[in-house]
């Protein structure tokens, strides 16, 4: 797992920094009278790996589009905002690809957080879907096998049954 560690560091450092929300999500994000969307929560922003925001949004937590699609509104935010810098569109997939694998173990131990510390059990539902897109790596990214293999015959197997078991 300590490769899977180092792997996931070294991607998010070697991303050029910007400007992240942190938590740029749908749940975050009103329709307003102008300026469209309105963002909620900016209490995270910081500086952080391009991909960042751009993973959190397309690889929600909370609702899931097919990977295609994903993919090919990765690389159309790419053309138009960082054409410029000339990244390569592979290095910039396998960098956002990578930055969702941190972002979505960051989320689910939130979820867990909120379960365990606050008796909130109604985002335990969110972690398989938020995990499902480390899983859904594993064909393309076999230095994630270890990970991936946790998550599906430990972590997964360990949520059944739990969110019944809690009162919110």
């Amino acid at each position: 797992m300590e490769q899977v560690h180092t792997l996931l560091v070294a991607s998010a450092l070697a991303q050029p920094r910007v400007f992240v929300h942190r938590d740029y999500h749908s749940r975050n994000l009103m329709v307003c009278p102008g300026n469209n969307p309105g963002i909620l929560d900016f209490q995270d922003a910081v500086a952080g790996p391009v991909t960042y925001d751009l993973v959190s949004l397309l690889k929600d937590c909370y609702i899931k589009w097919p990977r295609a699609r994903i993919k090919n509104r990765a690389l159309a935010f790419l053309r138009r905002s960082h054409g410029a810098r000339a990244i390569d569109e592979g290095q910039y997939l396998r960098w956002f690809d990578l930055m969702g694998v941190q972002r979505h173990l960051k989320a689910s131990g939130i979820f867990a957080r909120l379960y365990h510390r606050d008796h909130k059990a109604g985002y335990l539902k969110d972690i398989p879907r938020t995990l499902s897109y480390i899983q859904d790596l594993g064909a393309d990214y076999p230095e994630l096998d270890p990970l991936v293999t946790l998550i599906g015959q430990q972590v997964l197997p360990g949520l059944k049954g739990t969110a019944s078991s809690c009162t919110p």
